[in-house]
Formats: structure tokens, C-alpha cells, sequence
């Protein structure tokens, strides 16, 4: 047990940069305390004392924020990193070598008692907010973007962004980082070839001797604003 508990701490240290020592990571860390808890309600819940696994996890979640089933199967050097609104569902399982950011929803889409939550692979990086929902895969080493919906899954290696979420990326090396502003974005990508047809066909009617400043179409008149380049380059999307 104390092996274990050295390793949860050895975690924090290699994956969150503002922990400074051994005593605030024990005292101040509040995702830790929650895979503590999850721990002793997960060993009530498998043994069948379903009433104080219940109990223990609503503890967990009135002392740190964080909403974990007992029955779910939560793996080893797993990190949840400010921890705050991420729900767990009860069918849920996840790996090692796991981290998840706040906000982070791994729920389920079935009212059967059955198995309704993601199973997450290891290695896997999930951005804050990002909702995982349904009895789906995320393979290996995937990264889920932050604010991502995602409703299918995803195979080992790839990276998902979006609503409903997309595989923008499959050849992701298993390697946990921090930089979750380099992320594709799949809609801005679509409305950056929409805009470019759109000079395209602008150009030919040009060479037709009309004017693109202002087009008069179905009776109205449009023409090109800011806000086109706002979106062709990802800007608030």
C-alpha cells in the first residue's frame, strides 16, 4: 500500500509543474485525495458493502469536487489534475498512465445495468471539459482535446477535438504533455477551403469584368467582412 501511495505522489511530481513538495502534493492536492478515497470505496463496493462504498465516494466528492462511482476501475500512475467537476461513471474503466483535467465527464448513454461508461486505454491525455460518453474505446495513447464531445471511439495513437468530436491526428507518440493550444481545429480547417473557393470563384467573376466588393444575390446584397479571415484562422470557433 505505501509503495503505491509513493507512486501516486512520484506522479504528481513528474506531470504537474507546480508541485513544489512532498508535503504540499500530500496536503494541497486534491485529484490525489480523490484516487485515495476511490481506493477505500472501490475496496467497500467489490465486497459487497455497497451502502459505505456509496458513502465514502460521496465524501470524496463534498472534500475534492470530484464525482467517482466505487464501482469504477481506475488504474495505476493515474492523475486528475485540479480535479474539480470531473464525474466518473460506475462501468467506467481507465488505465495507467492516465491524465485527466477538470471538467472531464466519462458518462454513460443507457438506463440498463449493463456496461455503459468508456473504457479508457492507457497513456491517454483528456483536456478539461471534454465529455466522454457512451460504452466506447479510447485506445492507447490517444489525446482528447479540451471541450471535445466525444461519442465513438477512438483508435490507439490518435488525437480527437471538436462536437461531436473528430480524429484530427492518428500517429500520436504515448507521451503525456501539457500543450493543448496546438490542437487541430477541424472546423476552421473547413471554413479556411470554403473561404479559398469562394476567391477562387471571386477571381473568375473578376475576370468577367463585375465587381466582387459587392454582389447583389437572390435580391440581396453581401459583402466580404473581417469576419470571414476571423474564421479561416480558428478564431473563437
Amino acid at each position: 500500500m505505501f509503495e503505491r501511495i509513493r507512486e501516486d505522489i512520484q506522479t504528481v511530481f513528474a506531470r504537474d509543474p507546480a508541485a513544489r513538495s512532498t508535503l504540499e502534493v500530500i496536503i494541497c492536492s486534491p485529484g490525489l485525495h480523490a484516487i485515495w478515497l476511490h481506493r477505500l470505496a472501490n475496496w467497500f463496493w467489490t465486497r459487497n458493502h455497497i451502502l459505505w462504498g456509496r458513502f465514502i465516494s460521496t465524501i470524496n466528492r463534498f472534500l475534492t469536487g470530484v464525482e467517482i462511482h466505487p464501482g469504477a476501475k481506475i488504474g495505476k500512475r493515474v492523475l486528475i489534475d485540479h480535479g474539480m467537476g470531473v464525474v466518473v461513471g460506475e462501468t467506467a474503466e481507465i488505465g495507467e498512465d492516465v491524465l485527466i483535467y477538470q471538467g472531464v465527464v466519462l458518462g454513460g448513454t443507457s438506463l440498463e445495468r449493463k456496461k455503459r461508461h468508456p473504457t479508457i486505454g492507457n497513456g491517454v491525455v483528456i483536456g478539461s471539459g471534454a465529455k466522454i460518453i457512451g460504452n466506447i474505446k479510447i485506445g492507447d495513447c490517444c489525446k482528447i482535446g479540451a471541450g471535445s464531445v466525444v461519442l465513438k471511439p477512438a483508435p490507439p495513437g490518435s488525437t480527437v477535438v471538436g462536437i461531436p468530436g473528430r480524429i484530427v491526428q492518428e500517429s500520436r507518440k504515448c507521451a503525456i504533455d501539457l500543450d493543448h493550444g496546438q490542437l487541430p481545429d477541424p472546423v476552421a480547417e473547413i471554413i479556411r477551403l470554403i473561404l479559398q473557393r469562394q476567391d477562387e470563384l471571386e477571381k473568375e467573376i473578376k475576370d468577367l469584368g463585375i465587381s466582387t466588393d459587392i454582389i447583389k444575390i437572390n435580391g440581396f446584397l453581401t459583402k466580404k467582412s473581417e469576419i470571414e479571415e476571423i474564421f479561416s484562422e480558428g478564431a473563437g470557433i
